[in-house]
């Protein structure tokens, strides 16, 4: 005896399984909705140390202009003579101020010539004149920034011939990078749960999250001249503020509340 089946049967259930198994990966890819909010944040924050610039020259004196030299070797010698006593002054003077040598940094010699206006002879003839200006730039790391006028005194007292300015930073800057970050991410995240509320939808995971402007860190910069104390012997030194911003995109699922 033989049994036989038709393949229609069989055909039909292959395709019903087959449907089922389209409709389900449909269904399994649809499309959540969700919530995208972007939010910025900015950390106002007390600088902790300092950094001071400043710097010495000597000149040469004023000679002929020629072409074959800018100034006498012997001129240029005394010159750098002066300008090395006078640096070894001036970090002799800031340690007994308190600073530590390693907290000094004077900078490679500079020499470069400069060209003077035209000089009237005897004869009432034009004369040229040229001289070479030697320069040692300074750098004070100042990390208890109450003694910032102490040292600006020193300074002033050792004779420098420019105060560039005084550099305001933080000894710690990654923490306060990320706290900018912390404060975005927390201002995008209260932004979400006020929309949710507002449109009567639920949060649900994260499911994005960048960065939009990663903490940008400036030191402030507070410029002054070397003759910035005179007369104002109580001069007070307020470093202010440095601003660091941050700013995020996240993104939530969400669905209907119940």
């Amino acid at each position: 005896m033989s049994l036989s089946l038709s393949p229609r049967p069989l055909l039909l259930g292959a395709l019903l399984v087959a449907t089922s198994l389209i409709a389900a990966t449909a269904v399994a890819e649809e499309p959540r909705s969700r919530l995208d909010v972007q939010a910025e944040a900015r950390l106002d924050v007390t600088p902790d140390r300092a950094t001071l610039s400043a710097r010495l020259w000597e000149r040469t004196p004023a000679i002929a202009r020629r072409d074959d030299t800018t100034s006498d070797p012997d001129a240029l010698r005394e010159a750098r003579d002066r300008l090395e006593t006078r640096a070894a002054t001036l970090i002799g003077t800031l340690e007994e101020a308190g600073l530590e040598r390693e907290t000094i940094s004077a900078g490679s010699l500079n020499v470069q010539p400069e060209y003077l206006p035209d000089a009237r002879r005897d004869d009432g003839e034009h004369e040229a004149l040229t001289r070479t200006r030697l320069e040692r730039p300074f750098r004070i790391e100042v990390e208890d920034l109450a003694r910032l006028p102490v040292l600006l005194d020193a300074l002033t007292e050792a004779g420098v011939d420019a105060l560039d300015g005084v550099t305001y930073d933080l000894a710690d800057r990654d923490a306060a990078s990320d706290e900018a970050l912390v404060k975005a991410l927390e201002r995008a995240r209260h932004k979400a749960e006020l929309m949710a509320d507002t449109l009567g939808v639920s949060l649900g995971p994260v499911v994005g999250v960048s960065e939009n402007r990663s903490p940008v860190f400036q030191p402030r910069m507070m410029a002054m001249s070397a003759d910035a104390r005179e007369g104002a012997p109580q001069a007070e030194y307020r470093p202010g503020t440095i601003s660091i911003e941050a700013g995020v995109s996240v993104s939530w699922e969400i669905e209907p509340r119940p």
